[in-house]
């Protein structure tokens, strides 16, 4: 690839990453309801409100369907909050509940701000066929819902890019323990802790899978003639590329706050990748912390369903003992 023709190429990526992008932030596939669930209006974006700091909605977020090793279908699902500086904590219920055959099949009751992509993963039998579900939020007094199947223009590949042959990273939770990728389909780790001590959350991550067509340094995929230059040529137009390798730690579940030190630790290369935070809980009970990790496609696969990976680990928090106990 010449100089001019890598600079072009790289140009035209920045350009699509911004329409991509646009596009991506909203979910799949989005059905948006009025406050009393009347009057649904079928959208391709859910356009009930503008993204705003506070008082706007969430939506669920379809990504689409894969097939797992044993046959069975993994429908993976995210979400997207329109608020910029409002969280929500919904319990499962009449505001959280998808159905039928829930209101639980694992979805978060911790929303944090933006588009979180791929969070979960709801395993339905191979012969699901045209059966659907439907997740239901109800978040600022709005209510927005969103249509799960196997339609096959929604079939995705989390696992490799069949373009390029990318892959997720891989975590794991304990240097000589299994490696997990992908989508979450089951519990990666359990922890212990008490109110108001900081648990320590050790991790490994890694990525040996080819890197999307953005030089670093003229390395990557785009490595050759004009690396450099197309690389000058992204920076110039100012699109930042993403890290080649980034986790980040977040609630997913839980009965109250917690407070992560180092959400977004740095990975040491000279330790195979390992890295390290704590998180503090406020309240006893059962949690499920979310730890995800993106390669240098960024958030979301860029808007592509592969590759990145999230993990779900599981942590029981006691009370405090009493003092003098």
């Amino acid at each position: 690839m010449g100089g001019g023709q890598g600079v072009r190429r790289v140009m035209t990526g920045v350009l699509l990453a911004g329409t991509v992008a646009a596009f991506a932030a909203f979910p799949r596939g989005a059905m948006v309801h009025g406050q009393q669930g009347t009057g649904q209006t079928p959208s391709p974006f859910p356009l009930s409100n503008a993204i705003r700091e506070r008082g706007s909605s969430v939506t669920g977020a379809f990504e689409g369907w894969f097939y797992n090793k044993d046959g069975s279908v993994g429908l993976l699902v995210g979400y997207f909050n329109r608020n910029t500086k409002q969280e929500f904590d919904i319990p499962l219920g009449p505001n959280n509940r998808i159905e039928p055959g829930g209101p639980d099949m694992g979805q978060p009751t911790h929303f944090m701000t933006g588009r979180q992509w791929g969070v979960f993963v709801i395993r339905v039998p191979k012969d699901f066929g045209t059966k659907k579900l439907t997740w239901t939020i109800v978040s600022n007094g709005q209510t927005n819902a969103i249509t799960l199947h196997t339609k096959p223009e929604y079939i995705v590949e989390p696992f490799e890019d069949p373009a390029n042959k990318n892959t997720p990273p891989v975590l794991k939770f304990a240097e000589d323990g299994p490696g997990f990728t992908g989508p979450p389909q089951t519990i990666a780790a359990t922890y212990t802790a008490t109110v108001g001590m900081p648990l320590t959350l050790t991790m490994w991550a890694s990525d040996e899978g080819p890197k999307i067509n953005v030089p670093e340094s003229g390395r990557g995929r785009g490595r050759g003639r004009g690396g450099d230059a197309a690389a000058a040529a992204a920076a110039a137009a100012g699109f930042t590329p993403p890290p080649p390798l980034a986790v980040v730690w977040s609630l997913l579940r839980g009965p109250g706050a917690v407070k992560f030190d180092r959400a977004r630790p740095s990975i040491d290369k000279d330790a195979n990748g390992k890295t390290t935070a704590t998180a503090t809980f406020s309240e006893p009970g059962e949690y499920i912390l979310r730890a995800q990790a993106n390669d240098s496609t960024g958030e979301g696969g860029g808007g592509f369903q592969c590759c990145w990976t999230n993990a779900h680990v599981k942590v029981t928090v006691k009370a405090p003992v009493p003092s003098g106990d």
